[in-house]
């Protein structure tokens, strides 16, 4: 007797029959995403759970998302990454940086005064992670999405307005290119996964740390200092970050769940991810503003990037050495985000 007859003996013709034509035992699964953020900060909050709760209701509840903010699955941030590929989590949001060298490309957009605007930017790096970075760089896992934050900020404990204000500071920088920014001004760059900069700052740690407005609420940053250092026009950094998730669990899914996951991923929820991030920045600022703290603004930034020309430099060597052309990337960069990306921002 066929499982088809069974059932329907059991439950009855209509009634079972009811049941496999809407997939009842269709395929079910349970993802883990895991994060280093609180569940309460602005990325899990206006990103990560929309995407989440998004994929949800799409698939009519056969996916669910199972949400671990703060490392509570275990490990710490830079592990992030592995934790995907090892299929510790199943999905994880993480720094690019916090490996660094491991993603190479992905640099291009974290060079200083390389991005004006996040929805651009975020827009350029799928473009060309789906073009240079896909089946190289990032082959063993599979990438939803594709983003970078906000402008950039120096939160310190003392004021800064020139690079020589940095000088004999100890400052968390958020990945290897700022922290080459901080040498060449003469600070010394602490390397520190986001979540401990409370705890340096409030211990003397550090002397400041390189964050954008928007996380400052989370880690209670304009409490902690009262100077904040912020640029006109392009950045002083940004950095870059991947939703992935273990190939093997994509692989695995249902046709019709993996085109779920697909119509979800992508451009569009990078540039949204980068765009909701990055407009997060101004309720952050205005909180530190109420605070009574000291906002420098600095409009001339001729200095700072007559300091940075050096990271250029080494930086087109370095990938040279890689065998990858990183002036090619700056200029297609910089190229997607004046042109095709141009505009991004209306369209979302």
């Amino acid at each position: 007797m066929t499982m088809k007859k069974s059932i329907t003996r059991l439950l009855g013709g209509a009634a079972a029959a009811a049941m496999l034509t809407t997939g009842a035992f269709a395929q079910e699964v349970t993802l883990k995403l895991h994060q280093f953020l609180p569940e309460k900060a602005n990325v899990p909050k206006l990103v990560l759970d929309v995407w989440a709760d998004k994929i949800e209701a799409a698939s009519e509840g056969r996916i669910k998302i199972d949400r671990f903010p703060s490392m509570q699955l275990g490990g710490t941030p830079p592990g992030l990454m592995d934790q995907a590929i090892d299929g510790v989590a199943d999905i994880v949001w993480t720094v690019v940086g916090y490996t660094p060298g491991r993603y190479p490309s992905t640099e291009v957009f974290e060079l200083p005064f390389m991005v004006e605007d996040a929805r651009e930017a975020s827009c350029a790096y799928w473009t060309m992670f789906d073009e240079h970075m896909k089946d190289d760089e990032f082959k063993n896992v599979k990438i939803l999405g594709t983003w970078v934050h906000g402008p950039g900020v120096l939160h310190t404990a003392d004021p800064v307005e020139t690079p020589a204000d940095l000088k004999g500071m100890k400052i968390r920088g958020g990945s290897r290119l700022v922290n080459e920014l901080l040498t060449l001004a003469g600070a010394t760059p602490v390397g520190m996964p986001v979540p401990a900069v409370p705890e340096g700052l409030s211990k003397g740690v550090i002397d400041g740390t390189t964050i954008p407005w928007e996380v400052t609420a989370a880690l209670k940053v304009p409490e902690l200092v009262e100077n904040h250092t912020e640029f006109t026009g392009p950045a002083l950094y940004n950095l870059t970050f991947v939703l992935a998730m273990n190939k093997g669990v994509y692989d695995g899914l249902a046709d019709d769940l993996k085109k779920v996951v697909d119509d979800n991923s992508g451009l569009d929820f990078s540039i949204f991810a980068g765009g909701t991030q990055s407009d997060s920045d101004g309720p952050a600022r205005e909180a530190a503003v109420d605070m009574g703290n000291n906002i420098i603004t600095v409009s001339d930034t001729s200095e700072w990037v007559a300091l940075t020309k050096p990271i250029y430099e080494t930086w087109v060597a370095d990938m040279k050495s890689k065998d990858i052309d990183g002036q090619a990337l700056i200029d297609q960069a910089k190229s997607l985000m004046g042109g095709a990306c141009k505009g991004a921002m209306s369209k979302m």
